[in-house]
């Protein structure tokens, strides 16, 4: 008698978690590093495309990347330094982090240089935009959250597809995606990398 009432109380507490947490979906051009003091853990073949949060007021650390075509041959990696921006999450709505994507690298360049997003409603046509403070601006790199609800778990994406590392007209050379993916890499990443490669 008892055990069915524990379950039930149980499926009760996460359905009602996953009521309080809303959505905020990344595009791929951006990656999801931090919420205040929380890291966001991600792989080199598993990113974090969308993060759980309870309503309230957040500091999220986000870092651009994309990668544009040069030629048939060769590609160009455009990468910003981290930076912070301010959210507010509302009860009962899910979101999406968007921008105006830059039609070539030289301009992704300056885009990189002072990245501009918004945070839009799922079915609202308004996009509010937000304001981006460089990481370098803040001393500890550890913004304290403005306000202290919680933060619901991060859900990762499905795993990257990678491309092909094949010569050739239109693909990427080996060295060239071990450099892109090396860049996409945490520093952690990339010391067990190394070590693996070293035995």
């Amino acid at each position: 008698m008892l055990k069915p009432i524990l379950i039930s109380s149980v499926v009760a507490l996460l359905v009602s978690f996953s009521a309080n947490a809303e959505n905020i979906h990344f595009p791929e051009e951006f990656v999801p590093l931090q919420v205040g003091d929380r890291m966001l853990e991600s792989s080199l073949f598993s990113r974090i495309d969308d993060v759980e949060l309870a309503p309230g007021t957040y500091q999220l650390r986000l870092k651009y990347t994309d990668l544009y075509e040069d030629d048939y041959d060769t590609h160009e990696v455009v990468e910003s330094e981290p930076f912070w921006v301010d959210v507010t999450i509302e009860a009962g709505k899910d979101y999406t982090l968007v921008f105006n994507r830059a039609e070539n690298a030289v301009s992704a360049k300056v885009f990189a240089e002072a990245p501009q997003v918004s945070l839009k409603a799922k079915n609202s046509a308004i996009a509010k935009p937000l304001s981006v403070i460089p990481d370098t601006q803040l001393a500890s790199n550890k913004p304290v959250m403005k306000n202290t609800v919680p933060a619901g778990p991060s859900r990762p994406s499905r795993p990257i597809k990678p491309i092909a590392p094949v010569t050739g007209k239109g693909m990427p050379s080996a060295p060239q995606m071990l450099d892109f993916w090396w860049q996409q890499a945490t520093t952690a990443e990339r010391k067990a990398f190394l070590e693996k490669v070293k035995n």
